[in-house]
């Protein structure tokens, strides 16, 4: 059964297998409270992605992305930090709502596509991991990563549209990791985001870590702004909302800044331009891959709905630039890669790419906590 989940004898305790599948989450509680991460015995990632491999031996293999070295001649005293950015497409929203019409129902499969996106988490190892859309937060997530060092953090949407469709598994939210040997966690916020002073279905949250082996304090913040056309005034409210909070955790920018998230805003809209344009002095890593390095990515997610083709570009990690080194970038899939049905697909599990940068400090100590 899904709680008798306390025996080392089983590898993983067939959380793989077992993991709850179908039902609101408030029906699983009881079984969930039992999940204490601190009685559970750590899981090698080798053991994980070898499992994971087992469950999607018929699939393709997963496709192969290069990072992409950006480092300047600055010398760096510290292992870098990869942060981690991927709207992973919520479960429900994915199999009931999104209308992919060229994807198979069979390749939404929450058995086999949950191995997909473990195996890409786990392909890349990053010390911190921001999502959106998760879902299957309480059964999938937070048990597995707890137990490979992660220290997990999930905020849900207060109306999420996951609760609409039949056979959910609870409102789908933000969700911040942290691997606990590199960084103590100072303070953590979660924030309903507002527009026009009210406050809105979508949130964030915004940790202050100290690394370990710096001693640095920088601050990590995830988010899902508002979806679709015609939004764009709001997600610019939601925008500055959230720019005012992490001007206040920052201190003014005091504290260096990582901010990741899907912000369904292409580099045109108000909203980018409020981020670029911030006093927390923010610059978007992956304009860094372009040839002049003031260019944004063509897309970071790609789809075919019964409206025709989606290709846009709305997923960023800002990060302070006078504060912080990009030391590389996870390069993105081809449209050969991706495929003429696009995503999500058999090779992939979302309908946005995953995005991957290496950070370090900046070394000049007058600039820094």
């Amino acid at each position: 059964a899904v709680c008798s989940m306390g025996n080392s004898t089983s590898r993983l305790y067939s959380v793989l297998a077992k993991t709850l599948s179908s039902g609101a989450v408030s029906q699983h509680q009881d079984c969930l409270e039992q999940l204490d991460p601190a009685r559970l015995d750590p899981i090698d990632p080798k053991d994980l992605l070898e499992e994971c491999q087992i469950v999607l031996q018929k699939r393709p293999p997963r496709y192969q992305r290069n990072f992409v070295n950006l480092k300047k001649n600055t010398a760096s005293n510290h292992r870098p930090i990869r942060v981690m950015q991927w709207n992973i497409l919520a479960q429900a929203l994915g199999e009931g709502k999104d209308n992919f019409v060229q994807c198979p129902m069979e390749a939404l499969k929450w058995e086999e596509r949950k191995c997909l996106i473990l195996e890409e988490i786990l392909a890349y190892k990053p010390d911190i991991l921001c999502l959106q859309e998760v879902d299957h937060y309480f059964d999938t997530f937070e048990p597995l990563l707890s137990r490979l060092g992660y220290q997990c953090t999930f905020f849900p949407k207060p109306w999420s549209p996951c609760l609409d469709v039949e056979r959910n598994n609870g409102p789908d939210g933000c969700a911040l990791f942290f691997l606990k040997d590199r960084f103590e966690l100072i303070n953590s916020a979660n924030i309903r985001l507002t527009a026009m002073k009210l406050k809105t279905n979508q949130v964030a949250i915004a940790q202050t870590l100290k690394c370990n082996e710096t001693g640095r304090l920088f601050c990590i913040a995830v988010t899902h702004l508002k979806a679709r056309t015609g939004w764009e005034r709001f997600r610019s409210a939601q925008g500055c909302d959230l720019l005012q909070n992490l001007k206040n955790i920052t201190q003014g920018a005091n504290i260096p800044l990582i901010i990741c998230g899907d912000f369904n805003a292409e580099p045109t809209e108000e909203v980018y331009r409020e981020f670029s344009n911030s006093s927390l002095n923010l610059n978007s890593a992956y304009k860094l891959l372009s040839p002049d390095g003031q260019t944004e990515p063509p897309y970071t997610t790609w789809k075919i709905r019964p409206s025709g083709e989606c290709r846009h570009t709305l997923d960023y990690i800002w990060y302070s630039q006078h504060a912080l080194n990009v030391n590389s970038a996870l390069g993105l899939l081809t449209e050969e890669q991706i495929g003429p049905n696009r995503l999500p697909s058999f090779n992939y599990p979302s309908d946005h790419l995953s995005l991957v940068c290496d950070f370090s400090f900046n070394q000049d100590p007058d600039r820094l906590l």
